[in-house]
Parts: structure tokens; C-alpha cells; sequence
């Protein structure tokens, strides 16, 4: 793979430099208008959506859009704290410092592999499965996006799955106005972390292209923590006719990662560095396509057909006794024991067709967006594999047959619109529905002995939201949303954890509703902000009950989230002056207080009512400040978050294990550094967690741990690029 980029960057090179050397004869002339550019000023990197974006409405919702390329943060390791700093109440689990998988959530959901939202990459579904396992196993190198694209719980009209709505990677585009472009970034860092990214992109005639290669490695911050991550990607659009654009995009990734596993607590409290788990690895080898027809059919009707489809896996080999279990040789047959071995495969494919059409009601122009969904999940668990004795990421088997092997499916069709009614000059209403059809089904068995009877799931579903947004001003306006949300029964609680585990085969989807309402916008060029609250209604949550002996999974309780979110920034001397000698300051806050608490649980083993919501954090703050002189620019950020419980029935002392208690409070401070010089090039310098922290953000009760899982302490990164 290394070859392969050394060959990718020659020839990238020899590329540019023929095709820059001389104009064709040919060539036109074309003047562009004038750009004038400001020295020493900072931009926004948080934007809104538009009311209206590849035919979906955001009207009334909120949301934040991160511009990536104006950030001052360590895109090399995908630093999700540094990332989403400006998104208020963001939770985060920090115990993966590789940047492979990003876990986040909003509003007192769990941040597990970001299940809680619908995580996509330029409008195409990337988790495991979105209805049947939603976790997310892929993210793209933040080297790579444009943007990425934030819209809370009222994203479930549009989008339906999940409660925390939507969470959109764009990736660049090719350059408009140059056949090719070549950007390359060259990071080094503590641990012996090396991360390469190369892209080429342009646009000849009607055809533009983008596509990058990229690798990262390092040792990992912990002990028995070293990864390696390979991905690819390339897209393409044709522009058949002014009104017709045809699109295609392949991406591919691949990783191994060594799992440094869980801690008791009197282990981390000794040295969280350390780790006891040698042995245990995880991979995910991760390919996605999708094809995108886009029609205007007249100025005022625009058509959008995506298709895509997925094709991954989930591998992991290891220990996964509890930490007391100490993970030694045998002294009599002077060997390891045997590993676990637990292999997914995911098959996924789905279409959206989504239309606009802007028109005209008593002389006000009105929007309707709408569409239809069809998709289909399919995913082979094999679990409880009897693995080698050995040390590396091998996934072979010992006993060719599974302890547990389940064949799953999911079918699912929808149909949703929205509508922009404008009333006067300033009030705008949005009325939308959804209905959705899922048809789950679940065969195979969970012991050697036992096969599960096959079971067929199939319910519809049926949304309805209200949103609204008033213009108070041309920078500032009112916004306010109401929708129901649903969460698909996922796979694991379709099936028995063990033999003597009973499904209720009545088992409801969760449900509930998002309401949320703010003011935001902009005052002058020197504050922007957004400020609201919301109130999340999380029902149907699903349980595990003693009845006669027997453990019954159901419905069970119901929780709910309220609480404020806000963000401010202000450009401080563009108070006095937009032009200033001694450069420009910037100071943000991004504040949550969140109230996430259980109002109903039938289980009258556990009284949890009025119980705090595991992993639901009472407050969020991240504060910033930055500064700018010409090309140079570096921010100093501190993230502050709450203590929280790791279990519903919010034990105060950790058990022996470390799996449940709980974890205390924390802040962590980075730094960062840019400087631009020469026209093209560019120098970038860092340190993550500058004090040293030591905290931990997650337990585990399974893989990859069990046991609380630290995050990462102090580490650097160094980091040269170019774009010419």
C-alpha cells in the first residue's frame, strides 16, 4: 500500500505539471469578477442550511454546518472534540484516539458509534445497517469533507432513523476552474503517528472529478493500541446537458486495530496507560458506491435520484473475559487460550428519489419537497467463534462452526413530503409528513443446540411534524420545530442474549417526538449566535424483565431530555474597526445544560424512575479563542463535561470489573497553530490535551473492552500541505 501512494504522488505530480505547463491553442479566455480578499479576519466556521438543498427542506430546523476548511484543528487524527467544538451539547466518547470511528450524540442520547443519528456521506446511508444495527464502523478523514452537515431530532421527517437526527460528511468536489489540482498533507505525531492524504480533482468541459488516497498509522497513546487505516475515493460528474448531471462516487477502506481493552477502576486510577489486553484486534473492511441522476426539469421543478449500496464487515478476535480475568499463558501447556472470534457481514442497498417544486399562492412563492425510499439491509452474524491461541489479527477458526450464527433482513419503504408556506414578509410555515414500511426478519441460532424459530417483523409507521421560522431581522430570525421520531428495533433486541432469554413478540419500535425552538442569526459582521431550547420524549425503550424464572425482553420505560443549547461568537475588534494592524481575535462559547431523566420504568425489580439517563452529561461547554494575523491563525480550546452514569440504574461505585459506575467530571485543552505561506503551502502544528488530562468518557461492557476505557493524554502532531 505504501507504493501505491508513492506512485499515486509521482504521477499526480508529473499530471499537474504537463497539464499547467503551456495553454492549449485552443483555450478560451475567460475573465472572472474581481475577489477581494481581506487579511486578518477570522470566518465563520459554523453556517445554516439554506431553506432549500438538494430538494430537502431546513426551514425551521436546527442545525449547523462545520466548514471544515476554516478550521484551526487536527483533521490528522479526526479530533471529534476539536471538530464539533462550535456544535453545542455534542457528546463525545473519547476512547478511540485513532479517529477510525467517531461516536457523538446530542441531547442525552448515547454516543455509541453515533447509532443515535443517520450518519451519511453526501446524502447516502454509510452505518451497518440503519434500521436493523445503525452503528457506524466508517468515517471519512476529515482531511477529505468540505463540511459536515448537523441537523437535530426534526431531520427524522426527511430522514427518518434516528432520534438525534442527521449527521451529513461532504466530501470536496473538484476544483471548478482548473483541469486538475493536486492537495497533499504530510503529518507526523507523538507515538509514532504518520498520516499521509493525496487528492486530485478538477474539471475538464462538461466532466469534474475528485478522488484521494489516504493512510494513517501510529503505535496508539496506550499500551497495545496500534492501528492502521487505508482508505480510497473517487467520484465523478458528468454535466450531460444544462438541466441533466449524472454523478457516480466509490469509496474504500480497510483497517486493523489493536483493542488495548478495558480497565478496572483501580487499574486506571494506577496508570491508565497501561493495558492487559495483548491480543485483542478489530477490523472492518468498508466499501460504498451510490449514483446520483439530478434533472431540472424546469427552472421551478428539480428532480434527484440516488442509489447507492454497501458492502462491509465487522471482524474482531480476542479476549473478552472480564479485566480480573487475566489473559496469561497456561503454565502446563505453556500456551494462550483460545480467542473469541465474532465476524458481521453487511450487504446493503437503497434508492431516494427526491423532487422540488417552487410555485407561486396568492403572490408568494412557496416550496414542496417530497420523495419515496427503498432499501434493502441484509447482515450474517457469526459470533462465539473458537479462534487460534495466537497473537495477531487472525480470523480463523479451530471449530469451523459458530456458537452463534444468525442470517438478518430488513425491507423498508417511505414516503415523506414537507412544505414551505410563506405567510407576509416574514413568517414561514412547514407542514410535513412520513410514512414508513419495515419488514424485519431474523433466522439462524444463538446456541448449538437451540434454533431459533424464524421470525417476520413487519409494522408501518407514521410521522408528522410542524416547523416554523420568522424573520426578525435580515441576519436574525425565530425558529421553532415539532416532529415525531422513531428507532427501529435493532437486531440485538430482536434476538436472545441466551437460551433462557424470551422476546415479546409485540416488541414496538421506540418512540417519541423532538420539539425544539431558538433565536440565531448574525448582529453586524462581529456576533453570531444561536440559542435555544428543546425537549426530547424518548418512549417505548426497551428492557429486560424477571418473569417466572425467566429473563423477558420488552418495552419498558420512557425517558425524557430538556434542556438549552447555545452558541456564541463574537470577532472582538471588528467591535471598533473591520480593519485593524495587530490582526483579528475571536472569542466562542458553546454551552448545554441537558436534564435527561427516565419518567417511566414497568420493571418493579428496578426503580429507576427519576433516574439520570446513562451517558447523558448535565453540561457541555467548549469555549475558544483564536487569533489571526495574515497566514497565520491558532486557536486554544477547552472542552468541559459533566459527570454521568454508565448504567440506568445510575450506580454511584464501580464494580469490580469497572463495567458500570460512575465517571467523574472532566476538561480538556488543545491547542493548534496554522501558517500559510508562499501562496500554496501550508504549516500546521498542535497538542491535543495540553494539560495532561487524565479522564475517561465511556465504559464498556463488551467489546472492545469490558472495563472503563481512558481517553487519550497529551500528544503532538506536526503537519506540512500544499495545494496547487
Amino acid at each position: 500500500m505504501n507504493k501505491l501512494f508513492i506512485l499515486f504522488s509521482i504521477f499526480s505530480n508529473f499530471l499537474f505539471c504537463q497539464l499547467n505547463a503551456q495553454p492549449n491553442i485552443g483555450e478560451k479566455l475567460i475573465s472572472l469578477n474581481e475577489i477581494l480578499i481581506k487579511e486578518n479576519q477570522i470566518t465563520n466556521e459554523i453556517e445554516r442550511m439554506p431553506d432549500l438543498k438538494n430538494n430537502v427542506i431546513y426551514t425551521g430546523k436546527k442545525n449547523e454546518v462545520i466548514q471544515l476548511n476554516r478550521l484551526n484543528a487536527d483533521l490528522s487524527t479526526n479530533n471529534t472534540r476539536q471538530v464539533f467544538a462550535k456544535v453545542p451539547g455534542m457528546s463525545i466518547w473519547e476512547n478511540d484516539g485513532s479517529g477510525i470511528q467517531v461516536g457523538v450524540a446530542t441531547r442525552g442520547l448515547s454516543p455509541n458509534r453515533s447509532w443515535e443519528f443517520n450518519v451519511r456521506q453526501n446524502g447516502y446511508d454509510i452505518s451497518s445497517e440503519v434500521f436493523g444495527y445503525p452503528e457506524t464502523y466508517y468515517t471519512p478523514p476529515m482531511e477529505a469533507l468540505e463540511k459536515i452537515e448537523v441537523i437535530r431530532g426534526a431531520a427524522s421527517l426527511q430522514y427518518g432513523p434516528q432520534f438525534g437526527g442527521l449527521l451529513n460528511y461532504r466530501i470536496k468536489k473538484g476544483n471548478p476552474t482548473k483541469k486538475i489540482s493536486f492537495e497533499t498533507q504530510q503529518t507526523l505525531g507523538s507515538f509514532g503517528l504518520l498520516n499521509t492524504y493525496n487528492a486530485l480533482g478538477g474539471t475538464h468541459k462538461k466532466i469534474s472529478y475528485y478522488g484521494f488516497l489516504h493512510h494513517r498509522s501510529a503505535d496508539g497513546w496506550r499500551n497495545n493500541s496500534q492501528y492502521a487505516i487505508n482508505s480510497g475515493y473517487f467520484s465523478v460528474n458528468y454535466q450531460v446537458t444544462k438541466k441533466i448531471a449524472l454523478s457516480g462516487e466509490y469509496t474504500s477502506m480497510n483497517y486493523k486495530s489493536q483493542q488495548a481493552g478495558g480497565l478496572s477502576d483501580a487499574q486506571y486510577n494506577e496508570n491508565h496507560q497501561q493495558s492487559f489486553r495483548s491480543r485483542n484486534w478489530f477490523g472492518a473492511p468498508y466499501d460504498v458506491a451510490s449514483f446520483t441522476f439530478s434533472y431540472d426539469i424546469t427552472n421551478e421543478i428539480n428532480l434527484q435520484i440516488k442509489s447507492f449500496a454497501s458492502f462491509a464487515e465487522r471482524n474482531s478476535v480476542g479476549n473478552t473475559n472480564s479485566i480480573i480475568t487475566e489473559d496469561s499463558i497456561n503454565p502446563i501447556s505453556l500456551e494462550y487460550s483460545n480467542r473469541q472470534v465474532d465476524r458481521d457481514k453487511y450487504k446493503n442497498y437503497g434508492t431516494e428519489a427526491r423532487m422540488s417544486v417552487k410555485y407561486k399562492c396568492f403572490g408568494k412563492e412557496n416550496i414542496f419537497a417530497g420523495g419515496v425510499r427503498a432499501y434493502h439491509g441484509g447482515t450474517i452474524r457469526n459470533q462465539k467463534g473458537v479462534g487460534t491461541n495466537g497473537s495477531d489479527f487472525d480470523l480463523s477458526l479451530t471449530n469451523p462452526l459458530y456458537g452463534r450464527s444468525l442470517e438478518l433482513s430488513t425491507t423498508n419503504l417511505a414516503v415523506f413530503s414537507e412544505n414551505i408556506f410563506q405567510l407576509g414578509k416574514r413568517l414561514k410555515i412547514v407542514p410535513g409528513l412520513r410514512f414508513e414500511y419495515i419488514d424485519n426478519t431474523r433466522m439462524g441460532y444463538i446456541d448449538t443446540n437451540s434454533t431459533l424459530p424464524q421470525l417476520k417483523k413487519v409494522r408501518t409507521l407514521f410521522l408528522y411534524g410542524l416547523g416554523g421560522e420568522f424573520k426578525v431581522s435580515d441576519k436574525t430570525n425565530l425558529y421553532g420545530n415539532y416532529s415525531l421520531a422513531y428507532r427501529p428495533v435493532t437486531f440485538s433486541e430482536l434476538s436472545p442474549s441466551a437460551t433462557t432469554e424470551t422476546i415479546d413478540p409485540n416488541l414496538k419500535d421506540a418512540s417519541g417526538f423532538n420539539t425544539d425552538c431558538g433565536f440565531r442569526g448574525t448582529i453586524k459582521n462581529y456576533l453570531s449566535f444561536d440559542v435555544g431550547l428543546f425537549y426530547l420524549n424518548y418512549d417505548n425503550r426497551i428492557g429486560s424483565i424477571s418473569q417466572n424464572g425467566t429473563i423477558y425482553k420488552t418495552n419498558i420505560g420512557t425517558s425524557v431530555s430538556k434542556g438549552i443549547e447555545s452558541y456564541v461568537e463574537i470577532n472582538v475588534l471588528r467591535i471598533f474597526s473591520d480593519k485593524t494592524k495587530i490582526g483579528a481575535i475571536s472569542l466562542f462559547a458553546s454551552n448545554s445544560f441537558i436534564d435527561a431523566k427516565y419518567v417511566k420504568w414497568d420493571d418493579p425489580s428496578k426503580t429507576i424512575k427519576d433516574k439520570q439517563v446513562e451517558n447523558a452529561p448535565k453540561y457541555i461547554h467548549r469555549f475558544g479563542l483564536s487569533y489571526c494575523l495574515k497566514g497565520f491563525s491558532t486557536t486554544l480550546q477547552l472542552s468541559k463535561v459533566a459527570d454521568v452514569y454508565t448504567d440506568a440504574v445510575n450506580t454511584g461505585v464501580a464494580n469490580t470489573a469497572g463495567t458500570i459506575g460512575k465517571l467523574a467530571a472532566y476538561q480538556v485543552m488543545d491547542a493548534s497553530l496554522t501558517y500559510k505561506f508562499l501562496k500554496y503551502y501550508n504549516l500546521k502544528v498542535g497538542v491535543n490535551n495540553l494539560t495532561d488530562e487524565k479522564y475517561a468518557s465511556r465504559r464498556a461492557t463488551g467489546y472492545p473492552g469490558p472495563g472503563i476505557l481512558p481517553g487519550n493524554g497529551r500528544t503532538f502532531y506536526f503537519s506540512l500541505g500544499a495545494c496547487f
